[in-house]
């Protein structure tokens, strides 16, 4: 099992509108760049809409960012689109049997260790900007490194 793939979507929508900004980026133009459908695209710009990520006109095509990309985490964009609830990136069985000491203590033990992977990597999603990602993007199509 892995975390949902909307958040890489949503990543790559997001990229897309940046690298795209002078033009117009329908849901079929972005669905044409992540290979899914157009309906899948216009879900998740809702979500990130909703999160005041990008911005949306009825009634006019296309989308764009409604910060500069300097301004958008990785972690912003992980919470817009629910990849998980917080707290629980890591599920844990819940019926186990109390009359054994593993199945007594094994969440006692576990939850901890789960809950500091998570802030660990909450933490580092929210060291990355998308500016960051739109940059390695520009730097790999061109063949050069973006260190």
């Amino acid at each position: 099992m892995n975390i949902s793939s909307r958040f890489a979507v949503a990543i790559h929508i997001l990229s897309v509108l940046e690298m795209n900004k002078a033009g117009v980026s329908t849901s079929d133009y972005i669905a044409e760049s992540v290979n899914t459908n157009p309906v899948v695209i216009r879900r998740i710009v809702g979500m990130l809409s909703k999160a005041g990520l990008v911005e949306v006109k009825p009634g006019v095509a296309g989308a764009k960012l409604a910060k500069p990309p300097s301004r958008i985490t990785l972690l912003d964009i992980y919470h817009a689109v629910h990849v998980v609830q917080e707290g629980s990136l890591f599920g844990i069985h819940e019926n186990s049997d109390a009359k054994c000491p593993v199945g007594k203590h094994i969440q006692t033990a576990i939850v901890p260790v789960f809950s500091a992977a998570q802030k660990a990597m909450e933490d580092t999603l929210h060291e990355v900007n998308l500016e960051q990602i739109v940059r390695k993007i520009h730097a790999s199509a061109n063949g050069t490194s973006s260190e």
